[in-house]
């Protein structure tokens, strides 16, 4: 049974499971039919009705169960599956069942379902066994893979069972960004310090919902697929006033928790999520470091610092501002930009082990490296582990500013100190801040003109345009 627990875009409560309930069921059968049944009491004991399982809640007069066919029956294909559940149960907020599940991908849908089995004691043969054995075997594991994953997606990004070919469109991942706040309408200007929130736009249906208010100029965000949550930053109420903090919650914008109170640091930028160690990355500005902490706030380390607390003129240096962050887990690096002052051209892009050399402290370890000097005003960072391309904004003076720009590392060696080469992929922004790759080769960018783009092949297409000021992004 495909059993979800309280709200349909949670990716931790989403489950698979066998366990039969007295009047709902849903089975994964053989490939690629799914049914969803459920069992109406009546005179003569439970009769079984097509239908998809829904919390009583959710259900209308218009939507009550209604009987579509006696059982056994079946839907032939997740478009079905998808288009019964739109048209009986959805919610305003919500993807259809298939749709979310190759949006989280179906490799952390099996991880969550092994942990909800192994907690009830049920048999996973016929449910995630199965969808293991495939799908994701296989490498179909959703958007994430050229292969698609419940939607049978082709490399070209067609339907490859011959469906409707806007499939393509429909199957752009969602996406969540950060409003820091600055272009809120609020009546009183000291209500904006408090305005950030956190959104999720679904760039084929044009639409944005408000998924957590009320945050302090959130900066940057990142997901964790393993846990199915949230990770972000908020700089705090103004950049001077040391009351940063670290937050995360269900992707469904529930369950809010702080892993790092407000002051433990300064001004939290990007951030990063590592899954495998379940760790988050994270640039301090004005704090002018390098941190990382578990995903419940604990382990706080600095792993790189460019100047002191204590020095009100190191503070004002924005030569020594860190703000954006990557890292390879493969080789062991992180990468950070220091921006310097606006619209300068003194930016920088440095890297340094994952793990802060042994005997050696955050002030004075001795393995930095300068990747890239001379440029506008860095920002955020985004790497590809696998073809070293890494790639970032820049919201420095034109014409090498408001722009998109990659550079190849494959060539870098220990040495560090030369210039790698480096291209713009795009110009024309409006102060650019956040950045995700896509699975398919396109880069996402928002920017605090409050846009939302799509990048690839040399392309630019705007997704989205408000009155936001967009900050972080991810996917």
């Amino acid at each position: 049974m495909l059993h979800e627990r309280s709200n349909i875009e949670a990716a931790e409560k989403l489950r698979i499971s066998r366990e039969t309930l007295p009047c709902r069921q849903l089975r994964l059968i053989q490939p690629p039919r799914l049914i969803f049944k459920v069992g109406l009491p009546n005179t003569a004991g439970h009769a079984c009705h097509t239908l998809v399982e829904a919390p009583s809640s959710e259900l209308s007069a218009r939507s009550r169960p209604v009987s579509v066919s006696k059982c056994p029956a079946s839907l032939r294909s997740t478009e079905e599956i998808d288009l019964l559940w739109e048209n009986m149960f959805q919610l305003p907020n919500s993807l259809p069942p298939c749709r979310l599940m190759d949006q989280i991908g179906l490799d952390t849908v099996a991880f969550i379902e092994d942990n909800y089995i192994q907690e009830r004691g049920l048999d996973g043969r016929m449910t995630v066994d199965w969808l293991r054995e495939n799908y994701i075997n296989q490498g179909r594991l959703g958007l994430k893979s050229e292969k698609g994953g419940l939607y049978h997606t082709a490399p070209t990004g067609t339907i490859a069972d011959g469906h409707a070919q806007d499939q393509d469109e429909k199957a752009q991942p969602a996406l969540y960004l950060l409003d820091v706040g600055l272009g809120s309408n609020n009546g009183r200007i000291s209500d904006i310090p408090t305005a950030g929130q956190i959104l999720r736009f679904e760039p084929s249906r044009a639409k944005m919902t408000t998924l957590v208010s009320g945050q302090s100029l959130p900066d940057g965000i990142d997901i964790s697929r393993s846990q199915g949550r949230l990770f972000w930053t908020n700089m705090g109420h103004a950049t001077s006033t040391y009351d940063g903090s670290v937050h995360s919650a269900n992707i469904d914008g529930s369950d809010v928790k702080t892993l790092l109170m407000p002051g433990t640091v300064h001004t939290p930028k990007q951030l990063i999520v590592d899954d495998k160690s379940r760790r988050v990355y994270f640039c301090d500005r004005e704090g002018m470091s390098i941190h990382r902490c578990a995903f419940d706030g604990s382990q706080h380390e600095i792993l790189a610092r460019t100047g002191r607390l204590d020095s009100a003129e190191h503070r004002g240096d924005m030569i020594k501002w860190c703000v954006g962050i990557a890292i390879d887990t493969v080789r062991g690096y992180v990468y950070w930009t220091q921006k310097g002052p606006s619209k300068a051209g003194r930016g920088r892009i440095f890297r340094a082990g994952i793990d802060l050399p042994a005997g050696q402290t955050p002030d004075s370890r001795t393995d930095i490296e300068l990747l890239l000097q001379g440029l506008p005003e860095p920002i955020d960072l985004e790497l590809d582990q696998e073809s070293q391309q890494l790639y970032w904004t820049d919201r420095g003076e034109h014409p090498l500013g408001c722009s998109l720009n990659r550079a190849d590392l494959s060539g870098l060696t220990k040495a560090g100190g030369t210039n790698a080469e480096k291209e713009i992929l795009a110009r024309h922004f409006n102060e650019p801040i956040g950045l995700k790759l896509g699975s398919k080769g396109e880069i996402y960018v928002v920017d605090l003109g409050g846009s939302v783009y799509q990048v690839k092949d040399g392309k630019k297409v705007l997704l989205w345009n408000d009155n936001r000021c967009y900050t972080g992004i991810s996917l």
